[in-house]
């Protein structure tokens, strides 16, 4: 088994290497602590699973997980993230991740993450699954308006509240500033807000924004 750990805190990752090898004994575990290095390991083989924390040097939150499973397309994305909110576990998922795991859980529960999502299963930490299913339950009653936004709404949405201009977002996601224009305007009515200030404050009111690692 061939595993990118991409994580930017050395005894974070030195711990996760460990524990992976003690599991593992003939494990091969490659480590970065950028996206940019993570990318250059991607081309030197081939790789079962991608062990990412999110809150990275150069790249964070959700643009995260788009970029890693753009940079290694069908290797599945086990993510550790220090947020534990189920939407921001969902959205990640939404983008391709095939795990969600908060730092904060067991360790035989990462073995267990990392079996199933290498295996081509996916996996949410029990919490989380609670709380997606309490949700469930409520129905769209409870809903927050930035529920309703699609998975690239809600990337755009991010970058926007970062202060991102429409034509940096369009590059940055390989679409049309025509795209991101309406994606933006579709922002706005869903959020009931009128500028991408109004975006920001909406973002930082519900801590949105804090959700990046």
């Amino acid at each position: 088994m061939r595993i990118i750990l991409l994580e930017d805190h050395p005894i974070f990752r030195f711990g996760v290497a460990q524990l992976l090898r003690s599991r593992w004994p003939d494990v091969e575990v490659a480590e970065a602590a950028t996206l940019a290095e993570a990318r250059r390991l991607a081309g030197s083989g081939r790789w079962d699973l991608v062990l990412a924390d999110l809150n990275l040097p150069d790249s964070h939150g959700l643009e995260s997980v788009a970029n890693l499973t753009r940079a290694l397309p069908g290797v599945p994305l086990l993510v550790l993230s220090l947020s534990s909110e189920p939407d921001y576990a969902l959205r990640a998922m939404q983008l391709g991740a095939a795990g969600f795991l908060a730092k904060d859980g067991a360790a035989s529960e990462l073995l267990t993450a990392v079996e199933r999502t290498r295996e081509g299963g996916r996996y949410i930490s029990a919490r989380v699954a609670d709380h997606l299913a309490s949700r469930m339950l409520e129905g769209a009653a409870g809903e927050q308006p930035h529920e309703q936004l699609s998975p690239q709404e809600y990337r755009v949405m991010l970058l926007l509240a970062q202060g991102e201009r429409v034509q940096d977002i369009a590059e940055h996601m390989h679409l049309s500033p025509k795209t991101v224009t309406t994606y933006r305007a579709r922002i706005l009515d869903k959020l009931d807000v009128d500028s991408n200030v109004g975006i920001a404050m909406y973002c930082r009111e519900r801590g949105l924004m804090s959700t990046s690692g």
